[in-house]
């Protein structure tokens, strides 16, 4: 065990006085979770996605207030009010695409209205969209609201016009409008919080960059390793009392060690500046965090065992890295991507610690959910290190 330690923070000494490694295993993961996450709207602020509408009252009496009230609390349409606009310039809007639709409220519409004879709205919008459609259903079931609490205010109004005058019905009956007898109600378990596509674009980046630059940081860690056969420091060791298994077990030990370490200070990072739900479930978080860094360690060790020269640590680390990454998910989820890549994606390790992740940040699912995953990134550690392990016997018998 004593041997074991010391290959272990031999290595780790010799890893941390390399600026580069602190530039890799740290500083990159946070830039390019910022680039990514920019680049993927994880920075900009809620956005209104109702269809803007324009709104013009030439009419402006108190109905025409009404409608312009109710128009103003609807979940479809934003109202877009100016009233230095002109005609020509609310046509242009619509024809530039910067206004989905204009509704303009002409003069005596509200006296019309009132009389019970047809009162027709102006709108300009191109009623071949999509777009039209729900503003025209939308201005259609607010004109009927309005037509019936006039109608309903009116009936009562004749029969008790001391007691239920027709504004005070009016006012009761478009009120009973906002608490319909059925209503639609959707709910969210409350497992699962509320979130934005800012918040879930950073929970996708933050793990993804965390694991690709994970793996490449493992260009370091194998360059121990091929510096120790080439100074034959290696061929030596193994020349002692110590066992093959004790040595890899050592540079295993260190590289694991950088890792988690990496993978601890970059969670927190993303906790507690970028806001990515992490600590959800601590637990799970950590037992993907652990078996991630089994996983990639076991992977960094068979890269060193491989490779004979430098050249070969950077290709053997790099490769992997944008493969196994672009594979796994770390750039674009692989939910978006179909279900057969998605099925071909699982064949990276980086696919089953993403799961792990977005499990907990994103999903709100619990402890359970990170079982599968992280019994998957353990049996990638043990053939990667069952690999290592073989590999180094068998060159070392040539």
């Amino acid at each position: 065990m004593t041997r074991i330690l010391d290959i272990a923070f031999k290595d780790l000494l010799q890893l941390t006085r390399d600026f580069k490694t602190f530039m890799f295993l740290l500083l990159m993961p946070v830039l390019f979770t910022f680039l990514f996450g920019y680049a993927f709207g994880g920075f900009s602020g809620p956005s209104d996605s109702r269809l803007p509408v324009g709104y013009l009252d030439q009419d402006d009496t108190w109905l025409s207030h009404a409608l312009r009230d109710e128009l103003a609390d609807s979940d479809v349409i934003r109202l877009d009010e100016n009233p230095n606009r002109t005609y020509p310039d609310l046509e242009l809007l619509v024809a530039n695409g910067d206004l989905a639709a204009v509704i303009i409220v002409p003069d005596r519409y509200g006296a019309t209205f009132l009389k019970g004879k047809n009162a027709r709205l102006i709108i300009i919008a191109d009623t071949s969209t999509t777009a039209w459609t729900t503003i025209e259903a939308e201005v259609m079931a607010t004109i009927s609201r309005l037509d019936s609490a006039v109608r309903t205010a009116t009936i009562l109004e004749e029969i008790d016009a001391e007691r239920m005058p027709f504004e005070y019905a009016f006012e009761q009956s478009l009120e009973a409008w906002e608490e319909p007898p059925i209503a639609v109600v959707e709910t969210t378990s409350s497992a699962v919080e509320a979130s934005d596509a800012s918040s879930g674009a950073l929970a996708h980046t933050s793990p993804g960059m965390m694991l690709q630059f994970a793996i490449a940081g493992l260009l370091t860690s194998a360059q121990v390793i091929v510096t120790e056969r080439k100074s034959r420091t290696l061929q030596r060791l193994l020349t002692t009392a110590a066992r093959r298994f004790d040595i890899l077990l050592g540079h295993y030990l260190a590289i694991f060690t950088l890792i988690f370490s990496q993978f601890m200070v970059l969670i927190a990072f993303g906790q507690f500046i970028l806001k990515v739900n992490y600590l959800r479930v601590p637990q799970a978080t950590l037992l993907v965090a652990f078996c991630a860094a089994l996983c990639i360690s076991a992977m960094g060790l068979l890269i060193g065992v491989l490779a004979r020269s430098e050249e070969q640590a950077i290709t053997f680390s790099l490769i992997p890295m944008f493969l196994l990454s672009g594979l796994g998910g770390a750039w674009v989820p692989l939910e978006v991507t179909g279900e057969t890549f998605a099925k071909i994606g699982h064949l990276s390790p980086v696919a089953w610690a993403m799961d792990g992740f977005k499990n907990i940040s994103i999903r709100g699912l619990g402890f359970e959910s990170v079982l599968l995953p992280a019994a998957a990134l353990a049996g990638y550690a043990v053939v990667f290190f069952l690999l290592a392990v073989w590999r180094l016997s068998a060159a070392e018998e040539k």
